[in-house]
């Protein structure tokens, strides 16, 4: 994720590549799930428990690996959009998890790079599941790109503030 361009200036109509990567990495472990279901007994449930533990993580990396980006243009958010979307369509396919737990976690940061500055400082204060790098980049390559240098800064403030209080 880290090498992807995020600046781009025309919407891509195909997914970044690290998508099929993560998404070999399911089927890898749909497959070991099976074997280890054969070979002992367990609940019901414990795959199902597993296939979410594994889902939210990942779900975790992609909000992490999209604030990592230094810059991002309206059609990057759409890569992400579309990355995200191509990634949850066939993770729940391979699991059988509809909808995906946690989904509404990067889908949320996705839409708030979308924000005015007052929405922007609304969504910061609501939105205290994200760490401060994350809304720190949120601010930054989001409604930062948009706004003057002081509203940046006092946008930043209120998440120090709200850091402080934690």
């Amino acid at each position: 994720m880290v090498t992807v361009k995020w600046d781009i200036r025309d919407i891509k109509s195909q997914h970044s590549s690290y998508v099929d990567s993560l998404v070999q990495e399911f089927v890898r472990y749909q497959g070991r799930l099976v074997a280890v279901e054969k070979s002992i007994k367990a609940p019901a449930e414990v795959p199902h428990m597993l296939w979410e533990g594994a889902v939210i993580a990942a779900n975790r990396v992609f909000v992490e690996g999209f604030s990592l980006a230094k810059k991002c243009t309206n059609e990057g958010r759409a890569l992400m959009q579309l990355d995200f979307q191509q990634y949850r369509t066939k993770v729940e396919k391979i699991s059988g998890i509809r909808p995906l737990p946690y989904h509404q976690y990067v889908e949320d940061y996705i839409k708030a790079y979308y924000l005015s500055e007052t929405d922007t400082e609304e969504w910061i204060r609501k939105h205290t599941e994200y760490s401060s790098k994350q809304l720190q980049s949120l601010v930054v390559t989001g409604v930062g790109s948009r706004i003057t240098k002081r509203s940046r800064q006092r946008l930043l403030t209120v998440i120090e503030e709200l850091e402080k209080r934690k």
